[in-house]
């Protein structure tokens, strides 16, 4: 895999792992949500203006779309499992941008997933 193939398909896991610490920003400020059929709609609105949520969205996009440039490269074999990467990126965001705890247990998991990545990437 070149630099140039690497930079999509590392681009598409990072956006993806942002898409998803926005979305989470947004449903914190929104609280838990329940869907009856009288509040589905002012429910739904007030998802759809939640500016993280919005952001989300646009970040899941453009992952698509660098993600298909990547893939248009590499083997499935070797991007799919690259896409590991972004529970590691996802974690860490967690636990320092909204506060998640980051135990002993999920940090060897962490590393488990490091070293398989490492692994896949020098194969």
């Amino acid at each position: 895999m070149n630099i140039s193939t690497f930079g999509f398909i590392i681009s598409g896991i990072l956006l993806n792992a942002l898409a998803q610490l926005l979305l989470k920003k947004g449903t914190n400020a929104i609280g838990a949500i329940h869907l009856t059929a009288d509040n589905w709609f002012a429910t739904g609105l007030q998802v759809a203006t939640q500016l993280p949520i919005i952001g989300g969205l646009s970040c899941y996009v453009i992952s698509v779309v660098v993600w298909i440039i990547g893939l248009s490269r590499v083997d499935v074999s070797i991007a799919y499992p690259m896409l590991s990467i972004g529970y590691i990126v996802n974690a860490i965001g967690a636990w320092y941008f909204l506060g998640e705890v980051m135990s002993v247990q999920r940090l060897l998991a962490i590393g488990v997933i490091i070293i398989g990545v490492a692994l896949l990437v020098k194969s």
